[in-house]
């Protein structure tokens, strides 16, 4: 946390000792949480996850210092990618779930993670699906003898509110980076420092944050800022440069209830959602911070924390370290409404030709490919560069994924480019 001065340090650890206190008085009037994750489903579920996710083939690619030719094909992946602990532990979770609780109705707030491949696994497995946007009256019909997921994103208090009276038996896989996110957010709401949050309004992840930004009484106040461009809108309204109701218009469904820029931008504390572009969330920090120097002379209206998670962090480094051997081309594999390896694609396509494929069958043949457009938003059938259609010469190609990318989606995603260039 950048503070010097230590009377904001002391009244921060004291708010964070009463908010653990008060969740743990709320934990204590929920229904007993059941252990899932038991050594003899565990051994079962192990099986299971081989069997639908993993890859011999990356296995010894991750063990060949991540390079692998094929022909006249050479294959270079990031040293990270694909599945994180979080990610992995979700699956786990919801994978025991299945086991433990054979003979109950067993419901998936939303999705498990970002991508299709696992969410229909857990389809197959007769786990149903309930909205996460609203509680409509899809949750009406839950009763106690029903179980509930709850995502690696989480899910707002409402809903968890909601589930708590209906007395469901919850199964919780929320990633504990996320937690270490919402524990700051209501931290600054106990403080009475208004949250900005770095992150998508639309997102799931930050959905849950942002409810968590309101405190345990419900008078915290939030702003949700998606880029640095919006970052700048905030800062010239921090400096007095901006009108109100063009603010407000501007960033509606962005803020908490009641908001008052003139009000609520006088102490702020940035957080984020976890899985955005590192570098654009330091940026975006820099801005903010600098805006309230220039506003009070002193920082001490403004807290940080870094908030992006491990595996993100380790994902973009491992890409940047991937882009500096001299690859042609590159895929990007993963879910196309997945955050993180969104901002993956948009570090890649800056110095290489990206394709954003959700699996191996968007490779139609060598001369055209089906991605995503992470500039439009849409799925378009591309041509290939005259590189990767050019059979008279080696292709070097660079492949990374997701962190809810599982490995067998890669193996297939090379093993289909090497069949197309024999």
């Amino acid at each position: 946390m950048e503070k010097l001065h230590l009377a904001s340090r002391d009244c921060l650890d004291v708010r964070e000792k009463v908010v653990e206190a008060v969740s743990m008085t709320q934990d204590s009037s929920r229904k007993a949480k059941v252990n899932v994750r038991r050594a003899e489903v565990m051994e079962l579920v192990e099986k299971e996850i081989q069997k639908h996710y993993q890859s011999e083939l990356i296995t010894h690619i991750r063990n060949a210092n991540n390079k692998y030719n094929l022909g006249h094909t050479e294959f270079f992946l990031a040293r990270e990618f694909g599945f994180c602990n979080g990610v992995r532990r979700a699956i786990d979770i919801a994978y025991a779930a299945r086991r433990v609780f054979a003979d109950h109705r067993i419901f998936l707030i939303g999705d498990i993670i970002h991508n299709p491949e696992v969410n229909q696994q857990l389809a197959g497995m007769g786990i149903k699906k309930l909205p996460w946007k609203q509680l409509d009256e899809s949750y009406n019909s839950l009763t106690e003898n029903d179980v509930v997921i709850v995502p690696a994103f989480g899910v707002p208090t409402l809903f968890m509110d909601s589930l708590e009276a209906k007395g469901v038996q919850v199964v919780d896989t929320t990633c504990g980076d996320v937690m270490k996110v919402w524990k700051r957010v209501k931290n600054y709401a106990a403080m009475g420092v208004t949250s900005i949050i770095h992150g998508k309004a639309t997102h799931e992840e930050t959905s849950a944050t942002a409810s968590r930004a309101r405190g345990d009484k419900g008078r915290g106040k939030y702003l949700v800022v998606y880029n640095l461009d919006e970052a700048k809108k905030v800062c010239d309204y921090i400096l007095g440069r901006g009108n109100k109701e063009e603010f407000l218009a501007y960033f509606k469904g962005a803020y908490s209830e009641g908001f008052d820029p003139d009000e609520d931008l006088e102490e702020v504390g940035i957080a984020n959602q976890t899985t955005m572009l590192k570098t654009e969330t330091q940026q975006l920090q820099k801005l903010i911070k600098d805006a309230i120097v220039e506003r009070d002379g002193d920082d001490d209206n403004f807290f940080v924390f870094d908030t992006i998670c491990g595996a993100t962090q380790a994902r973009q480094d491992a890409l940047y370290e991937l882009l500096e051997q001299p690859i042609d081309v590159m895929f990007v594999v993963g879910g196309y409404n997945s955050s993180n390896t969104t901002h993956l694609v948009d570090i890649a396509k800056k110095h290489v030709t990206t394709y954003f494929i959700e699996s191996a069958e968007c490779i139609k043949s060598l001369q055209q490919v089906e991605a995503y457009d992470t500039d439009t938003n849409e799925i378009k059938l591309v041509n290939t560069e005259p590189v990767v259609q050019n059979l008279g010469r080696s292709l070097k190609v660079g492949i990374t994924a997701g962190a809810s990318c599982p490995a067998n989606l890669i193996e297939a995603t090379i093993l289909r480019i090497s069949d197309l260039r024999k």
